[in-house]
């Protein structure tokens, strides 16, 4: 059964870091690109950040800069490295796999969260950044 597991989300002050971890398993974890997308109530969830197969990668113009996504494919995690938090930052963060053909889509960060493009989605973690 495929799992997506997100760890590494707490609470920090504005300016802080936190590193957020994704491990994956049951599934061919390169055969998607995968992304981190976050949520806040009452808000459609969004992306933050999306990395292809080929290493390319993508972030929202909100994260530019102070995220890094990155990924361990020898032992199929994910990573998102966030430095210089703001509180606007606070939100769950998912991690996502992406089917293939949807990859290109997320090239363009402004591009909504449509659940046919995606095949597994993990249950979330909490990020609450406070000034």
């Amino acid at each position: 059964q495929a799992q997506l597991v997100e760890s590494g989300g707490g609470s920090v002050e504005s300016g802080g870091s936190l590193t957020l971890s994704c491990a994956a398993s049951g599934y061919t974890y390169s055969g998607h690109c995968m992304g981190w997308f976050r949520q806040v109530p009452g808000k459609e969830r969004e992306l933050v950040s999306i990395i292809s197969n080929d290493g390319t990668e993508t972030y929202a113009d909100s994260v530019k800069g102070r995220f890094t996504i990155s990924q361990d494919n020898a032992k199929n995690t994910l990573y998102l490295q966030m430095n210089s938090l703001k509180t606007e930052d606070t939100a769950v963060y998912y991690c996502a796999a992406v089917l293939p053909p949807a990859c290109y889509y997320y090239r363009n960060p402004s591009s909504r969260v449509n659940p046919r493009f995606f095949a597994y989605w993990g249950q979330g973690t909490q990020v609450t950044v406070s000034s």
